[in-house]
């Protein structure tokens, strides 16, 4: 799959990052013959044409032709296909919409404070949460909306059965900037040194366990700013600590492709392709997509574990080994074995990456407590506090 895929690497770095090795890649062509189910390729990127495929999986085994069709683009092919009118409901569209526009009024007028992870507070609305939201407020539309064939058929092929779906609205306003160019869950979110602290198998798993998406909810012509893709790319295995290198930077910069999308059309991609929010350039466009983040089953763990109440009855223990010359890699270890070291899933309402691309895990927590000597009571109320901020 990638230059490195076939080699015994197990650790990588930024030396791996070579720019000719992923020039070579993401300047293949996209075979359109190698997609029957596809109406077409622009600019790389594949597109099909949502009533066409509901005709050709009305049976089994016409579903799982398109589905492998579909795995194939998004993980050897482009990484990135755009269904056309893939919901074509307008008036759930037009509800949906008013929701979301009032949920932004909302916390706009109440002062929130919102963050996105790949561009500066302000250059967007957005509203955190929304599929929890949304439900809440109108479970009719709600129903409606995320009943979407479309929507199922392309994450059941990526992902299997069990899929989460959450999802976020983006509004990017007129002179709205563009993101930078990045990839996304799981690695995406963490620095580099952290990233490459993951063997490259890691590497290769993390983007089969989400599926990213964006329904566009209003017509989205090329200078309202539609997301910025670089086809091929997410076949880069050494990706996830590329991105932010200068050079892959400004290759993105230079070799994006952009397409405009029409109200109800969705777009769906691999998260380690290479992306970004463009800049709105437009007079009086506010666009809006409704952002998915569709998660495996298998991103999950088999028990739940009350990692809070572990780490009280640990950090006594912890402070004390600390005292008497316990190292640091030794109190990471129980650490680790003790509090949940990710994030995510999270009330980004709350408990938003503000200050980075992601709040501190329960394990930082945990780990700044033992660094700053605090008393056993404060490290109490904390994850009390994070656990609180982390619920709907």
């Amino acid at each position: 799959m990638s230059p490195m895929a076939a080699g015994s690497r197990t650790w990588m770095t930024e030396a791996d990052c070579d720019l000719d090795a992923f020039r070579r890649l993401v300047e293949q062509h996209t075979e359109p013959g190698d997609y029957p189910s596809a109406e077409g390729v622009e600019q790389a990127v594949l597109i099909y044409h949502s009533d066409r495929l509901r005709g050709l999986v009305t049976t089994r085994e016409g579903r799982r032709d398109v589905q492998e069709e579909l795995v194939g683009a998004l993980l050897d092919g482009p990484g990135v296909v755009v269904l056309k009118r893939a919901f074509t409901e307008a008036a759930v569209m037009d509800q949906a919409s008013e929701v979301f526009h009032a949920l932004i009024e909302e916390e706009r007028t109440s002062g929130t404070a919102r963050g996105d992870h790949f561009a500066g507070p302000g250059a967007n609305d957005r509203v955190w949460n929304a599929i929890d939201k949304v439900a809440v407020r109108v479970p009719e539309v709600f129903a409606d909306y995320y009943s979407n064939d479309m929507l199922e058929l392309v994450a059941e092929a990526w992902l299997g059965p069990a899929y989460q779906v959450t999802s976020q609205v983006n509004v990017v306003n007129p002179g709205g900037a563009a993101q930078s160019a990045h990839r996304d869950y799981h690695l995406g979110f963490l620095t580099q040194e952290r990233a490459a602290a993951y063997p490259a198998h890691v590497h290769r798993l993390s983007p089969v366990l989400t599926l990213q998406g964006a329904v566009a909810h209003g017509d989205m012509p090329v200078e309202s700013g539609p997301t910025l893709y670089l086809p091929h790319s997410q076949k880069f295995e050494p990706g996830y600590l590329a991105w932010r290198l200068p050079q892959f930077v400004e290759y993105f910069d230079t070799h994006h492709v952009q397409l405009p999308l029409e109200k109800g059309d969705a777009v769906f991609f691999n998260p380690a392709l290479f992306h970004a929010a463009g800049h709105n350039r437009s007079a009086g466009i506010r666009r809006m997509a409704n952002l998915l983040q569709i998660s495996s089953a298998f991103g999950r763990a088999m028990e739940t574990v009350d990692r809070e109440a572990m780490a009280n009855a640990l950090f006594p223990v912890l402070l004390r080994r600390k005292a008497e010359g316990a190292s640091e890699y030794w109190l990471r270890r129980v650490i680790a074995a003790t509090a949940d070291g990710y994030p995510f899933p999270t009330n980004l309402d709350l408990d938003p990456p503000v200050d980075g691309l992601a709040p501190p895990s329960q394990a930082d927590t945990v780990w700044q407590a033992v660094v700053e000597g605090w008393a056993p009571e404060r490290l109490r109320q904390e994850l009390q506090a994070s656990a609180k901020r982390r619920r709907s």
